[in-house]
């Protein structure tokens, strides 16, 4: 049986959110944005009569202010998207229980078995997108194919408030093929550049290009993009994908610019102490240790290091991020933010001992730390470097 997935996209979904509150604001040029007071100050996300004045994602707010001077901005709500959220998928989950969300405003849903009961695809999306209107009051584009990939690009088709279908891999490749290789999900700023650098500059030719070449190029990346340019996807909806944890990272946008390993070193030891932590409450143990830096002109560089053994203390996770620091970024280069991320995460069964007890020592300090924190809260205990200037800990305590 040919399977028939769903995508349902939330269209401007935290303008959206606020504006479903605030009724009164349903037409209105509404923009969800950081607080610039803690340089945060970018847009998160935009209501379509702002967009359509320019108002974009990630453009700081000085200048979404002057292109909307009389816009309605909110600060970012996220136990309210959250809540939102989750209402729209207790209604999807109402159509067919094989549902996976794929991030706060998107979820797939296969309706490969429930046809005889809701009628054609295109009625089940209509019904869904009717309910998630009258019900929550955001309006959603719906993607339907007979894949995920399909299904999620057939929904950016129409926005907003769009309905797409895409039939078969045949359909994908007329409708899609012509598009820039960039519209592609999975096709970043970067693999745009090196397609370009080989003449790819669509989907199609992407599609044609010799997998070969792909793999040597990217590896098992590289033959991925091919079968996506060829509409290939035979991932399942797993409805208990998020049921285990991937990753476990923390990033913050500093009050000041830093400049010096030892003054970022902080900001690092103490993000890995609180990821570190979070592990250890999952009971996981990782691997892989991803830092992410960004400077004044908003510049991203990221980096990942894997260790040869499973660990969740923070100590490690420390250690392995400050090689990365040193082995890519000059010590005079100003810092604007500073993220960790932890990922290759399994669930705990072992410890691994080391030959002078080193390890089960940090170990006993973490889990000592661990249960202060758990009575007494998360400032009862704190490591030193905390007191300092460059601390993102400093004054709450």
């Amino acid at each position: 049986m040919k399977r028939v997935i769903l995508l349902a996209d939330m269209n401007s979904f935290f303008a959206s959110c606020h504006q479903a509150l605030q009724t009164e604001l349903k037409n209105e040029k509404v923009i969800v944005a950081g607080d610039p007071k803690k340089r945060t100050g970018i847009v998160l996300a935009a209501s379509y009569p702002a967009k359509d004045l320019g108002v974009k994602t990630g453009m700081p707010m000085w200048e979404a202010r002057q292109l909307c001077p009389d816009g309605y901005f909110f600060k970012p709500d996220y136990p309210l998207y959250v809540d939102f959220s989750t209402r729209i998928l207790h209604i999807m989950r109402d159509i067919t229980d094989l549902v996976e969300p794929f991030s706060i405003d998107e979820a797939f849903a296969d309706v490969t078995g429930v046809t005889d009961l809701w009628g054609l695809p295109e009625v089940t999306a209509k019904m869904l997108k009717e309910r998630i209107k009258n019900d929550v009051g955001v309006l959603c584009s719906v993607g339907i194919g007979p894949n995920k990939l399909i299904a999620k690009m057939a929904a950016g088709v129409q926005k907003p408030n769009g309905l797409t279908m895409v039939a078969d891999i045949e359909e994908f490749k007329q409708i899609f093929w012509p598009k820039p290789v960039r519209k592609l999900f999975g096709v970043g700023s970067r693999y745009e550049k090196h397609l370009y650098d080989c003449n790819v500059h669509t989907i199609g030719d992407l599609a044609n290009f010799p997998v070969q070449y792909l793999k040597k190029r990217w590896g098992k990346n590289g033959q991925l993009l091919w079968h996506l340019a060829n509409g290939v996807d035979n991932s399942p909806v797993v409805p208990t994908s998020l049921d285990t944890c991937k990753s476990i990272g923390q990033q913050k946008t500093l009050p000041r610019d830093l400049q010096g390993f030892e003054k970022i070193k902080v900001v690092m030891l103490e993000l890995s102490e609180a990821i570190a932590r979070r592990v250890r409450q999952g009971n996981y143990i990782g691997r892989t240790v991803s830092l992410t830096l960004r400077d004044p002109q908003l510049r991203f560089f990221s980096r990942s290091q894997s260790m040869s053994q499973c660990t969740d203390l923070a100590d490690e996770i420390y250690f392995t991020a400050c090689g990365i620091l040193q082995k890519h970024w000059e010590e005079e280069w100003p810092v604007r933010l500073v993220g960790i991320t932890f990922s290759n995460l399994i669930p705990k069964d072992h410890f691994q001992y080391d030959i002078f007890g080193e390890r089960i020592r940090l170990s006993r300090i973490s889990r000592a730390c661990d249960r202060i924190k758990d009575r007494f809260g998360e400032t009862a205990i704190m490591r030193g470097v905390s007191l300092t200037e460059g601390s993102i800990n400093r004054g709450t305590r």
